[in-house]
């Protein structure tokens, strides 16, 4: 019996994402933010008798779309790139010993 291939990609670099791929992420990020205001909605409602936990919830539910927005519209930070810059060592050129001519 011959083994099946495995077709998926192989990650051979340091590429970012791609942009649908990050685009997704940050859809799945508002709407989880988004979903997160309903229970407290819900909750600020079935405590109405006990008036500083509703209040509490309904304080809890009101920045929500605000920081959704804002989290999702911001993009993942640049990874920070090392930089390879050649360091060569001082005595690798230079002579050890330095002749003055006096003229």
């Amino acid at each position: 019996m011959k083994a099946e291939r495995d077709d998926t990609p192989v990650l051979i670099t340091e590429a970012a994402p791609s942009y649908e791929d990050e685009y997704a992420a940050r859809k799945r990020k508002y709407l989880t933010m988004m979903l997160l205001r309903l229970p407290c909605l819900i909750l600020a409602g079935i405590f109405h008798e006990t008036w500083w936990l509703a209040l509490g919830f309904v304080l809890l539910s009101v920045p929500l779309p605000w920081v959704a927005v804002l989290i999702a519209n911001d993009r993942p930070p640049r990874k920070a790139e090392k930089v390879n810059r050649y360091q060569r060592s001082t005595t690798a050129i230079e002579n050890s010993q330095h002749h003055v001519i006096d003229g």
